[in-house]
């Protein structure tokens, strides 16, 4: 339309010199009105396209949902459609535009991904539909879903992901290690009569004496274990990689975690902290138990706050009596850190199994390994290599305590922590 006015304009200004282009230049604004006309008629005759954002009931926080549209022709003949949706300011995306053309009488479905990175709650806006015919100069809108509010939850994508690899047998192939079983690390169930097969290791010599024929002593796994997920929300997890925070990523582990220590028949609990104790929930085995799970750390957030661990400790002291697997999602970045916490996590370790975990700083990691070509980036990658330097004697000055530690890249968090607690369980250290 804009393209057509402009080049009549311009047709008009030049019939001023030559007189003939003037009638030429009425016949196209004829023709061009009578296009309007008609192309306004064909649009606005009725409303005849309809439409739907279709929203999941929830999206999973870190991963790429699926938002659907849907939108129905009945007009009777095809039409194009520029689709412009007002997506969550969280996204700070502005220039979403669709286009697609649908045939008479027809509907199409077509679908987008968006990958949130924080918690809480997104507002969808209005669903902007600008409808043209073949002709083209006229564009009408339609307006569809005013509203809609969608909740972001921790990563339950990526629980879902590893509860189904550890049913089907195939953790390997997303970086699970099957560990060895040192030992017995078996409960007593019952005594039964000896079979061949059975072992002969297992026989209860005072029950075959009193039955006067062989009995053996039948085991299973280690069931109904505590193990507690306690995530530090102090200042020190605000730190973002890859636009999420590292409470989110401890987030995202102790969903998937609790949800495999679940399906190993333990229970779950989970403890948050910082300057205080946030939110506490006792060690359940409960099926059911994992969306409590789930609704509670929708709710956790860090704050610019220092963590207090002999808080910490007094808590794990009161609240946690029986001996438990502690999973400690923390962050340390200096020696003198760790050492100012030390004396708790040792009082902590002395009753439960105690593993810390912390992340390793991919950026640091990069300029520690990066070529340095001048004075000035030799010095910032020998400070680099100094905090590396400083983790790693971290990680020893840890386990010559005799605290199990996870030193990770946030992105790899959870089949380590996943890989550490089938460790433990297998080497029966709980």
């Amino acid at each position: 339309m804009f393209y057509l006015l402009t080049g009549i304009s311009i047709l008009f200004l030049i019939s001023y010199w030559w007189q003939p282009l003037f009638g030429v230049v009425w016949i196209l604004i004829t023709a061009l009105t009578v296009l309007v006309l008609l192309d306004v008629s064909m649009l606005f005759s009725n409303s005849l396209l309809e439409g739907k954002r279709i929203l999941p009931e929830k999206f999973s926080n870190s991963d790429d949902n699926e938002v659907a549209v849907a939108l129905i022709n009945k007009y009777t003949f095809k039409v194009n459609i520029a689709i412009i949706d007002e997506l969550p300011v969280q996204f700070q995306k502005r220039d979403f535009l669709k286009e697609i053309t649908i045939s008479a009488k027809e509907k199409t479905t077509f679908n987008y991904q968006v990958r949130p990175v924080e918690r809480g709650e997104y507002t969808f806006g209005n669903l902007n539909c600008y409808v043209s015919s073949v002709i083209g100069l006229v564009q009408k809108r339609y307006t569809f879903n005013s509203e809609q509010m969608v909740k972001v939850y921790p990563s339950f994508i990526q629980m879902r992901k590893h509860d189904f690899l550890a049913i089907d047998q195939r953790l390997s192939q997303t970086g699970l290690k099957k560990i060895r079983r040192i030992g017995h690390t078996m409960e007593f169930e019952q005594i039964k009569e000896y079979v061949v097969g059975d072992d002969v290791r297992t026989i209860n010599w005072k029950a075959t004496a009193k039955q006067a024929h062989l009995m053996v002593n039948q085991f299973q796994d280690e069931k109904m274990q505590p193990i507690y997920s306690i995530i530090d929300i102090s200042r020190n997890m605000k730190m973002p990689f890859n636009g999420l925070k590292l409470v989110d990523y401890a987030i995202n582990s102790t969903l998937a975690f609790s949800n495999i220590a679940l399906k190993k028949n333990d229970k779950i609990g989970l403890l948050s902290f910082s300057n205080k104790i946030g939110s506490f929930l006792p060690a359940q085995s409960k099926k059911m138990y994992l969306n409590t799970i789930l609704e509670t750390l929708y709710n956790v957030d860090s704050k610019f706050l220092d963590a207090d661990f002999g808080r910490l400790q007094t808590m794990v002291k009161r609240k946690i009596p029986h001996r438990s697997l502690l999973m400690l999602y923390t962050n340390f970045e200096h020696i003198s850190a760790l050492k100012r916490q030390l004396p708790y996590l040792l009082a902590i370790a002395k009753k439960h199994v105690l593993v810390v975990v912390f992340f390793e700083n991919t950026e640091v990691s990069k300029l520690s390994n990066k070529k340095a070509e001048n004075i000035s980036e030799i010095v910032d990658q020998t400070i680099a290599q100094q905090f590396e330097f400083d983790k790693k004697l971290m990680i020893r000055e840890l386990q010559q305590r005799g605290i199990q530690t996870i030193y990770t890249t946030p992105e790899n968090l959870t089949i380590n922590t996943i890989n550490k607690y089938l460790e433990i369980k297998s080497r029966g250290l709980l």
